[in-house]
């Protein structure tokens, strides 16, 4: 079954935050990028509720089709790249009834109207507008959030991204899974630097192997989902190598 859950998260003290599952596992807090200050002897509901989808996978905007990363705003709506679907759809907080497509959705293509198998999306609130990995593309693209927005722009080619994620002071983070490496961009230029890998394929500590999701913490540490090599590694600013911090046995 093709769904998100929310799962309420109780503490001692009664306060409640949220977390974002699919097919039960986590895969978003409320606040991405931000302390969420969960006690250690917090425990979650053992009950989620559905916020999208769970209508099957299909191509209707009450369903979806192999979703991948998601991002919630400070409404709490959810952004869901609908990967099989190729298009990024967004699920009104209270709304479970239908989703909205917001980018994409006029069938898989290269058109600057298309995406083809998106895997991660966010909001850069400062420009109102959406970040997409255009995997199948091979491409980042921008997408204006306006309701009158029909096509995005490309903001770097050629490289088959994965995950991405934005710091406090803009710089994108984007996941090579071709170059098995993790580079940073400043808004509109498409070299980067590179943070992470970019050492050939391998499970050295200086070596990435499929990188998939990514977390920056205000410090500009990298936290690489290291598909591959099962593990999660962190890269500090400027290292020649990563720290496993999980996984990698």
């Amino acid at each position: 079954m093709e769904n998100f859950k929310k799962f309420d998260l109780k503490s001692p003290s009664d306060n409640t935050n949220h977390g974002y599952f699919k097919s039960g596992l986590i895969v978003s807090s409320s606040f991405p990028n931000v302390d969420t200050n969960i006690p250690a002897d917090a425990k979650w509901t053992l009950n989620g509720m559905t916020i999208a989808g769970d209508n099957g996978d299909g191509t209707a905007t009450n369903q979806l089709h192999c979703p991948q990363g998601l991002f919630i705003d400070d409404n709490q709506t959810v952004i869901i790249a609908d990967n099989c679907n190729h298009r990024i759809i967004q699920w009104k907080e209270g709304d479970t009834t239908n989703g909205q497509v917001v980018a994409g959705g006029q069938g898989q293509g290269n058109g600057l109207n298309q995406l083809n198998q998106p895997t991660y999306v966010l909001i850069d609130k400062e420009a109102d507008s959406l970040i997409i990995c255009d995997h199948g593309n091979r491409r980042v693209v921008w997408w204006s959030r306006r309701s009158d927005s029909v096509q995005g722009k490309i903001l770097i080619p050629n490289i088959q991204c994965w995950g991405l994620v934005m710091d406090e002071k803009r710089y994108l983070y984007v996941s090579d899974n071709e170059k098995h490496e993790v580079r940073r961009y400043q808004l509109g230029e498409e070299n980067g630097i590179l943070v992470a890998g970019g050492n050939d394929r391998g499970d050295g500590f200086h070596q990435l192997n499929w990188p998939t999701y990514l977390f920056v913490d205000r410090q500009q540490n990298v936290y690489v989902s290291d598909n591959e090599n099962h593990r999660v590694v962190k890269w500090t600013e400027g290292a020649k190598a990563g720290i496993v911090i999980a996984g990698g046995q």
